[in-house]
């Protein structure tokens, strides 16, 4: 009746999946999982999807067939009218008083309203009592939701993607390469061109798992490797340009914020040799700011705080720090051009004191036991990759598609 009423498909959805609908549990089951991600209930049954024994797909065509003679009744009916059509269509039996309250579909066919649940009262969450992190602040200011999905009850395990796996391997290969060659120097080419393959080749065998495929994981390792010679081409220009030396690879940081955890891992520190300033260095397989000044308003509208983190870790740890850089490592047909961000000139110390400052703010707003809500991004491109996007039921709808005429 009330999917007459409003057409709305979570009510045709609960139909199927109920003893009402004649339909088998796990075929129900199914179907439910596809019309989630199509179109609709009975579209997908229209197409034959799944395919089914001879047997279950009668059954599943029946209730389509039923479904469509209650959805093409008259908008007119009354309510007891529409009972009796809904009860002759899906030839059941109506359940007898002392069952209707308890809103039950028998094997043996009877139907009956289920009562409306009492709605629960909404809490807040419980405080935040461990560690922050950048990135986890990061995920919190994109989509709040995201972060409760992810870190606060850990909804959906997200079993990693390619993508990860490949941004997870070339920290690898790198974090072994530097340890051989801390100060990169033309005269040591050869070797590190050997080496740097040997090392992609060691770390992509060890996230193998993370592919998909055979032929995705070798695909892949062949991008590495371009991507590799690169990396190695633009080692060698620093030489004449900005030598460094690598003093440390995957150093771990464990402060406190005023009075708040935070950890995390640095990809790489340098020492500029010409200055002796320390370099924060950030390996980047993924997409990132396409230029200083982008990443600086980043920071400035609060939208990353990795590398004004590892800035405040260091200082804290004695170290003055004067570049944070992020290396980009995706695009195997581009030369490696890092994107510098001079402390002090690029970026002003005021906007990283208010970074710190509003990563505090989060922190503290996440310990207090307060928020009862967490609402959702409304940029529905973020939800494109999100693990939790088939849980979330406030997403953003998906931008309208466009066509050419």
């Amino acid at each position: 009746m009330r999917w007459h009423r409003t057409g709305a498909e979570a009510v045709l959805i609960r139909l199927i999946r109920s003893s009402c609908s004649g339909v088998d549990h796990d075929v129900a089951a199914a179907y439910a999982s596809l019309a989630v991600r199509s179109a609709g209930l009975l579209d997908a049954i229209d197409r034959g999807q799944p395919a089914l024994p001879p047997d279950d797909r009668d059954r599943v065509l029946r209730f389509a067939q039923r479904a469509r003679r209650i959805q093409a009744l008259a908008r007119e009916l009354d309510d007891a009218a529409l009972r009796r059509a809904v009860v002759e269509t899906f030839a059941l039996t109506e359940a007898a008083p002392h069952t209707r309250s308890q809103g039950i579909c028998s094997a043996a066919g009877e139907i009956a309203l289920a009562e409306p649940a009492q709605a629960e009262r909404g809490q807040a969450m419980p405080p935040w009592r461990k560690h922050f992190s950048a990135s986890a602040l990061n995920t919190y200011v994109e989509c709040p939701r995201r972060w409760f999905y992810r870190y606060a009850c850990a909804a959906i395990e997200d079993p990693g993607s390619a993508a990860s796996a490949y941004g997870s391997a070339f920290h690898l290969a790198l974090e072994d390469f530097h340890g051989e060659f801390p100060r990169p120097q033309r005269s040591q080419e050869p070797s590190m061109r050997r080496r740097i393959r040997e090392c992609v080749t060691w770390a992509f065998e060890q996230n193998r798992d993370g592919f998909g495929t055979s032929v995705e994981f070798e695909l892949q390792v062949r991008r590495a490797q371009r991507t590799a010679a690169r990396y190695v081409d633009w080692l060698l220009e620093q030489e004449n340009e900005a030598p460094f030396e690598v003093l440390g690879r995957e150093v771990a940081v464990d402060i406190e914020l005023e009075g708040r955890p935070f950890v995390g891992y640095i990809d790489r520190l340098d020492r500029d040799e010409r200055t002796g300033g320390i370099g924060v260095v950030d390996y980047k397989t993924g997409s990132i700011a396409l230029s200083a000044a982008e990443y600086r308003e980043k920071i400035r509208r609060f939208e990353d705080f990795q590398l004004p983190f590892y800035y405040w870790a260091r200082t804290a740890a004695g170290d003055r720090v004067t570049r944070l850089v992020l290396i980009p490592l995706k695009d195997a047909h581009l030369d490696v051009r890092p994107i510098v961000v001079n402390v002090g000139s690029t970026v002003a110390m005021d906007e990283l004191e208010r970074s710190r400052a509003r990563m505090i703010e989060l922190s503290d707003e996440l310990a207090t036991g307060e928020v009862a809500h967490f609402k959702t991004t409304g940029d529905e491109t973020t939800c494109s990759y999100c693990a939790y996007a088939i849980a979330c039921s406030r997403k953003p709808p998906p931008e309208a598609r466009r066509f050419a005429s």
